[in-house]
């Protein structure tokens, strides 16, 4: 196996940068939000499927919808595992193949459909929504359509519509989102007709039982080899692949995640997926839609959430009147409710453009899910809080005592991972601010090159004042000020208006941190994060009040309640929003910071003591820890006096 490469922070952002898709071949919305252009005619009227999809989708919703009546939640949390027969029900039903296409053995339906039987299975158990997105989200399916040949299609995805599950293994035990310091190796053969792979994978959803593989490993450059960060598609059962543990986490307690371990595994050269060295690229093609599974399942969640919500709050009575008529729980009410139909707004949207084609969803996709996923855990904290107690105890608690067995506490604790997988929300952050100034960084030039001579910075100064030249006046005004913009959107018009002016207001914010910093803007984290966020937020705010608009053209009652959501949502969301431009230039980031430099230093060690920290070793119990025994069976066998 290969040492880690040690690589410096400028060769880590090369490679990063070296892997993102660059052109822009088609329109983007979120781009052009970011640039301050309120492109509403990208989104409005609002993407709609067919009647031939949507009629596949609903028979196919109808059936999963019924199976899914017949499964016990109960199971698989108390035993931390997915039935075999759960499994082997959902390929029966085609579950494993949704996205594949009929003439691969697939149900050949859209995003759209797909998101709706994620949100579907996960109600039941947020596991279940785990296992099929992890296999064709990031599995085997989607990089094989995106990236695989004929020849690869025709041998793999067939497999995988049937039910064989797969996986995607690119963490390792030190490498998380910095792919410039993969050491996992795969190594050609002297014969040239296949490839050796040694190394390590952590956290490898499904990997435990998985059939297929898709494993990201770097091949050394030599002759006839270009080397690089490669796809594979692996086969589980080759000779020389170990599952070495299956990790146990705080939430999706049925999830099949382990580390898995492959020494000199030869895999032939014929599954190498879209080339060697392509690996990176094909790797976030994948997530352009992939992402989009992580949203589904949140806004799935948060629309449980409201059902509970509802229901204890209107049953529960408090000092003489039901818990929901009390305005502070009203608020967080109205919170759950509002976000809810924003969430599904902005997943829904989402996933039209994504089968609709005509648009690049890069970054609408990332905003999806970073938004999605630290919103639903907001819904979700509130939920417990409306429970009280009864939210922190668990199911299995509630039901042997009696009562309705709402799993809160549950909710809370499987959708906290949603901000850290799939790339973390200051991953997310990043690589959404990246796409963000990436107009400015072109026109800039050797401005933003912190390595850039005097003589380059100048001429780039002349190139970046022309682009600004034509581009600045055009943020000083638009529809956004005029009173009778958007006017079809009848009260939901006003917000449309603030998104026009915030999106110009945002445009401007974004360059005055440019000229202000230069080529110093990259290591403003905290700026460009809340930039982001507005954009997050505004993204939010469109996706709600265009499908608010549709739903009132389809159906003028449903329509009306629409629209009261989408007007209370954007509502909430302006003063987020509001709060966030705010902070843009009043914050901690500078004092954060230097504190951070001296906690890091040991300065600040003398704050820690009056705490014990058993994890480093002390401890009687530790040896029986280490060795595999739970802290329970530990305690039990031998510091408790014996049961009599």
């Amino acid at each position: 196996m290969v040492d880690q490469p040690k690589v410096t922070e400028k060769e880590a952002r090369a490679v990063a940068e070296e892997a993102r898709e660059s052109g822009w071949q088609k329109p983007s919305f979120a781009k052009e939000l970011y640039l301050g252009r309120f492109r509403l005619d990208l989104v409005h009227p609002h993407p709609r499927p067919t009647a031939e999809d949507s009629a596949k989708a609903e028979k196919f919703l109808t059936r999963l919808r019924e199976y899914c009546r017949t499964l016990d939640p109960a199971v698989i949390e108390r035993e931390a595992r997915i039935p075999d027969e759960y499994v082997k029900g959902l390929a029966e039903l085609g579950c494993f193949g949704i996205k594949i296409p009929e003439s691969y053995g697939g149900l050949g339906l859209t995003q759209v459909a797909y998101n709706q039987a994620l949100m579907l299975v996960g109600s039941v158990h947020s596991t279940l929504s785990v296992l099929l997105s992890a296999h064709q989200s990031i599995g085997v399916p989607e990089p094989l359509k995106l990236a695989g040949t004929p020849e690869q299609k025709e041998r793999f995805l067939p497999r995988c519509a049937k039910g064989a599950v797969s996986a995607f293994l690119l963490t390792e035990p030190d490498v998380g989102s910095d792919p410039a310091r993969l050491a996992t190796s795969a190594v050609p053969t002297e014969d040239g007709e296949a490839y050796l792979l040694d190394g390590v994978k952590l956290w490898t959803t499904n990997g435990v039982v998985a059939e297929l593989l898709v494993v990201m490993a770097r091949v050394p450059k030599s002759e006839g080899h270009r080397g690089g960060v490669t796809a594979f598609v692996v086969e589980a059962d080759s000779p020389g692949i170990t599952v070495e543990r299956r990790n146990k986490f705080m939430g999706l307690r049925g999830i099949e995640n382990g580390v898995t371990r492959f020494h000199q595994v030869r895999v032939p050269k014929e599954n190498v997926i879209g080339g060697e060295g392509k690996g990176l690229k094909v790797a976030l093609a994948t997530l352009n839609t992939g992402r989009l599974s992580v949203p589904a399942s949140c806004a799935g969640a948060a629309k449980w959430a409201l059902k509970i919500a509802r229901e204890w709050s209107a049953e529960r009575v408090q000092w003489g009147k039901p818990v929901g008529e009390h305005e502070a729980v009203a608020g967080k009410i109205s919170f759950v409710a509002a976000t809810s139909y924003a969430l599904e707004a902005v997943v829904e949207l989402s996933a039209h453009m994504a089968d609709e084609g005509r648009n690049d969803i890069r970054i609408e996709a990332a905003l999806a899910k970073l938004w999605a996923s630290e919103m639903s855990c907001v819904v979700a904290d509130e939920l417990m809080q409306i429970r009280g107690g009864r939210g922190y105890e668990t199911a299995e608690s509630l039901a042997a005592r009696g009562e309705r067995a709402v799993p809160v506490e549950q909710l809370v604790r499987d959708l906290r991972i949603n901000r850290i997988f799939e790339g973390s929300s200051e991953i997310m952050h990043l690589l959404i601010a990246r796409e963000a100034v990436d107009a400015h960084l072109a026109a800039a030039g050797d401005l933003a090159d912190a390595e850039a001579d005097l003589k380059s910075k100048a001429s780039a100064a002349a190139k970046a004042s022309g682009f600004y030249a034509k581009w600045l006046p055009q943020l000083v005004t638009g529809k956004g000020q005029v009173p009778t913009s958007f006017a079809e959107f009848g009260r939901l018009a006003g917000h449309l208006r603030f998104v026009e002016r915030a999106a110009r207001k945002l445009a401007r914010s974004t360059f005055y941190g440019m000229a202000r910093w230069q080529a110093g803007l990259e290591q403003r984290q905290g700026f460009l994060g809340r930039v982001v966020d507005i954009g997050a937020e505004l993204f939010a705010m469109a996706a709600t009040c265009v499908r608010a608009e549709m739903q009132r053209a389809d159906d003028v009652e449903r329509g009306e309640a629409a629209y009261a959501l989408a007007d209370v949502f954007c509502r909430q969301s302006r003063l987020r929003i509001e709060r966030l431009f705010h902070a843009l230039w009043a914050n901690t980031d500078a004092a954060d910071k230097a504190l951070t430099k001296s906690v890091l230093a040991g300065e600040y060690a003398w704050l820690e003591e009056g705490v014990l920290d058993l994890s480093e070793g002390t401890g009687p119990w530790i040896a029986d820890w280490r060795a595999g025994a739970s802290a329970a069976d530990n305690v039990a066998r031998r510091y408790l006096p014996p049961t009599k």
